[in-house]
């Protein structure tokens, strides 16, 4: 890895009311990559998705409460917080977002220009929401994305793989790598990722989805070795 690399680490906040697959594990693994990023000195950016409290800019359909403020990420409250395990410090950036995607009406393209970042180390949750929206949209705006897949989850383990697979499939030039490999490469040494060698990749039929994912983690335990 250059120095043109950034950390993005998406949404890690306080707010529960969602039950993630293998969280406390995640969360471990991003602990470790932040410490490391802060060691080389990589640029860290949290995300914190926040709505605002009177829900005045709330998508539609988004479920509200009774008093017709948000149900969740309500501005002001402790949920919308960055969680302990991983709270930033004092000179790194936080950006918050009303929408799924990182850029989404948030000024992180010209944060990141200003930094000559090229490069987006990503993790966070959900994988099939905010981070898939946040790397497609990355993508589109020619950025190299390295997608750290156990240092991201979502609701189910199903979720968290469609996600994988979409992105595998569609990101060209995608690197996906387990948070052990990421390591290796922020300290610059060798290190193992999944590239995947033509689009669509891994598709595949329902009755196929399985067998796709043991395929994607079998691409991924090869990284192990």
């Amino acid at each position: 890895m250059n120095n043109k690399n950034a950390l993005l680490i998406i949404d890690m906040q306080q707010e529960d009311g969602f039950v993630l697959e293998n969280f406390d594990t995640v969360v471990s693994n991003t602990a470790a990559l932040l410490d490391c990023a802060r060691r080389q000195r990589v640029p860290v950016i949290y995300t914190r998705h926040i709505n605002q409290a009177d829900g005045s800019d709330m998508p539609r359909g988004e479920p509200r409460a009774a008093d017709g403020g948000p149900s969740g990420y309500r501005a002001g409250t402790r949920q919308v917080e960055i969680i302990e395990q991983l709270a930033p410090q004092a000179d790194e950036q936080v950006l918050d977002k009303g929408r799924y995607s990182a850029f989404h009406r948030t000024d992180l393209d010209a944060r990141l220009k200003a930094l000559s970042v090229d490069t987006l180390i990503i993790s966070g949750v959900l994988t099939d929401v905010c981070v898939l929206s946040s790397v497609f949209d990355a993508f589109a705006l020619g950025y190299h994305i390295r997608l750290v897949s156990d240092a991201c989850t979502t609701t189910t383990s199903a979720g968290h793989h469609s996600a994988l697979l979409i992105m595998a499939n569609w990101i060209y030039a995608l690197e996906v790598l387990t948070s052990a490999q990421c390591l290796r490469a922020l300290e610059k040494l060798d290190y193992l990722s999944l590239i995947p060698e033509r689009p669509d990749q891994f598709a595949h039929q329902p009755h196929e989805f399985e067998s796709t994912i043991a395929c994607l983690q079998s691409h991924l335990a090869r990284t192990q070795e």
